[in-house]
Order: C-alpha cells, then sequence, then structure tokens
C-alpha cells in the first residue's frame, strides 16, 4: 500500500446554478455550534447523483451540507429529517455513522430542508483508487471483506438499541419493495426506455419471503465508505443513508451486487464502473454472496432473485435521474445518456432470469 496516501476526498468547485447562500447558512451554524468563526470555504462533492452535497471548512470545523436537488422529485426520496434523524439514532450502536450536527427545515434559509454533519476524513474509492495509491492483491482483498464485514455488522445491529422500531413495516419487505420500485419506473418511464414488464412480472412471481427484518443501509458500495487514509483496508465511515430503513439483509447485498463490476464483465459495463472491484484480490459477485452467507450463518440460497431485483432497482433510480434531465428540471450533463442505462440493465435482468430457467 502507498505509504503516501491522500487525506482524503476532495470537493471542487460549486456547480453553476447548485449554488449556496452561503451567508444564510453561516448564521445559522454560528447560532448552533458554539466557537464556529470565520467565514467558510465552500466546495461541492461531484460523486452521487441524487442529493447536493458541500463541504465547508471553517478554521476550526470541517464540515458537509445535504440538501435536495432543485427540480421536482420522487414522493418518498430527499428526506432531509429523516436521513438526520436515521443517522443520529444509529451513531451511538454503529460508530461508522458521520456526527450529525444541525438539522433545517427552515425555507427561508435555503428554500429547502437540509443538514450539517461533521466530515469523516479518509480515502472513498470511487472507480479508480486516489493518484499514488497502489494496493497488493491481499491488501485489495482484506480492504473488500472490512468494507463487506461492516455490512455484516449493520445488519446484526440491535434495533431496539436504535429506537428506530417505527420506521420498519413488518414482514413484506421484499414484496413491497418490488411492488414500489415498479411503481416508480412506471412514472418515470420516458418514451426511449424498455417497459421491463417482463423483468416485473418474474420479480412479482418469484419474490420470496423475508429472510430476517434488520437496519440496512439500502445504497451500500465501496464510493459511499471512508477507509484510513493511513490504512485502506480500514473503514472508518460510512456515508448515504438516504435510503436506510429495516428490511431484508439479503435485499440490501442484492442492491450493492448492482453495482459490483468484474474484470470478467463486458465492456459497458466496465466503462460504467463506479467503484475499484475489478482490482486484483477482489472478491467476485460469487464470492460477496457466499462470503455473506459464511459471516452471518444465514443458511445458502439461490440469489438470483436479489440480483435482478437490484439491477431492476438501479435501472429505476437511474431512470428517475435522467427523467429529471429530460424535463429539463437538471442541465447536468452527467445524466444526458443515463436512459442508456434502462436498456442495459433491462438486458442483464433478462440474461440473469434465462440463465436461472436452464439450471
Amino acid at each position: 500500500m502507498s505509504a503516501d496516501a491522500p487525506a482524503g476526498e476532495r470537493a471542487g468547485a460549486v456547480r453553476p446554478g447548485e449554488e449556496l447562500d452561503v451567508a444564510a447558512v453561516d448564521a445559522f451554524l454560528k447560532a448552533r455550534v458554539a466557537g464556529l468563526e470565520g467565514v467558510p470555504r465552500v466546495t461541492q462533492y461531484s460523486g452521487g447523483a441524487s442529493n447536493w452535497t458541500y463541504r465547508l471548512e471553517y478554521p476550526s470545523h470541517d464540515l458537509v451540507l445535504r440538501r435536495p436537488p432543485a427540480g421536482t422529485k420522487a414522493k418518498s426520496a430527499h428526506d432531509m429529517r429523516r436521513e438526520f434523524e436515521v443517522q443520529q439514532a444509529l451513531k451511538p450502536v454503529f460508530p461508522y455513522v458521520p456526527e450529525m450536527i444541525a438539522f433545517c427545515d427552515d425555507p427561508a434559509i435555503l428554500g429547502c430542508d437540509f443538514y450539517v454533519m461533521r466530515r469523516v476524513p479518509g480515502v472513498i474509492p470511487r472507480a479508480n483508487l486516489p493518484r499514488g495509491v497502489t494496493l497488493t492483491a491481499a491488501e485489495a482483498r482484506r480492504m473488500c471483506l472490512a468494507v463487506l464485514d461492516r455490512l455484516v455488522e449493520l445488519h446484526a445491529v440491535d434495533v431496539s438499541a436504535t429506537g428506530l422500531e417505527a420506521m420498519g413495516r413488518g414482514t413484506g419487505y421484499a414484496r413491497r419493495q418490488i411492488d414500489g420500485w415498479s411503481d416508480r419506473y412506471g412514472k418515470a418511464r420516458t418514451w426511449n426506455v424498455p417497459t421491463f414488464a417482463k423483468v416485473i412480472t418474474w420479480l412479482k412471481a418469484n419474490t420470496p419471503e423475508d429472510v430476517a427484518t434488520c437496519v440496512i443501509h439500502g445504497d451500500y458500495r465501496l464510493d459511499n465508505v471512508v477507509l484510513d487514509p493511513s490504512d485502506l483496508t480500514r473503514v472508518v465511515g460510512i456515508l448515504d443513508w438516504e435510503m436506510a430503513t429495516l428490511g431484508d439483509p439479503l435485499m440490501d447485498l442484492g442492491n450493492s451486487l448492482a453495482y459490483w463490476v468484474e474484470v470478467g464483465d463486458d465492456f459497458l459495463i466496465r466503462s460504467m464502473r463506479r467503484q475499484p472491484t475489478h482490482l486484483p484480490g477482489m472478491l467476485t459477485r460469487r464470492e460477496v454472496v457466499a462470503t455473506y452467507f459464511e459471516r452471518t450463518g444465514l443458511a445458502p440460497r439461490d440469489f438470483t432473485f436479489y440480483e435482478v431485483y437490484g439491477l431492476f432497482r438501479l435501472a429505476v433510480i437511474a431512470q428517475q435521474i435522467y427523467f429529471r434531465y429530460h424535463h429539463r428540471q437538471t442541465r447536468n450533463p452527467a445524466f444526458k445518456r443515463f436512459w442508456l442505462l434502462a436498456h442495459y440493465l433491462e438486458w442483464r435482468c433478462r440474461r440473469l432470469i434465462r440463465r436461472a430457467r436452464h439450471t
């Protein structure tokens, strides 16, 4: 491992049209955070295609602000209060959650709800490791296992110790997810994407009963993890809790696999890779599933349903983002070709289904 690993994730210039009212945010924070002085240096993180995330660097405090994007949005998405309260409840029992600083629901400040948390310094493993950072195959495997172990640890959290029991809706989580994401896709569909009709029909016909109910992250990926800059095999933080809830842990793992790109995958998926799962030593998707079952003690089972679900859900998320671009609610050029993802992910879902029918 490189000895001169960078100090952490860097934010860049704020994107045009996404500027903050810095004076209003500064006044809000100084009324709530003792010892906060000076004017913050404000930059914006480019990662993520949903909520807008900014770094506020004060002389004595390094903070992060999260707010929803401009434009219309899914009814249940971008709930800043919920995201803030879930992390606040989890922090005492799951130390990888960032420290929450303040929540704001006063529209006079930014015109929307937002929250501020303490920045977790470290390295976020994006599509490629930061310049100057290298991992041996053994180190890459240890990093991969450490990230997977934190998911296992999250799924083992005692829900009663968090006070989040009311967040759950009882058994039937898997079925609710299929119904919910199917409905969201229909509402976000544009003329240039497939219907996913055969995939949705198969998912509804093959939905299993929940294996358990636990705290799940909902968007657990390597690029939502913060690693110790002096030891990239150690996780120091986990970010982006907007989809966290109580649900089936295998559905959570299925979501994670949707982003898992291997060396042997086709060119198109490799070109969309957003985490370094291609490195020598990294687990394959099959190894991830086998290791998860081994470390949780759950009985191994065919994982096709969960993998198809994860890919379908990813298609819906991408299409919801593209829907905003298509209707000129955002002009971020990064979203221009997201409609192609729907076609590709439908093809992958149907390929997995065909393989399952022939085994």
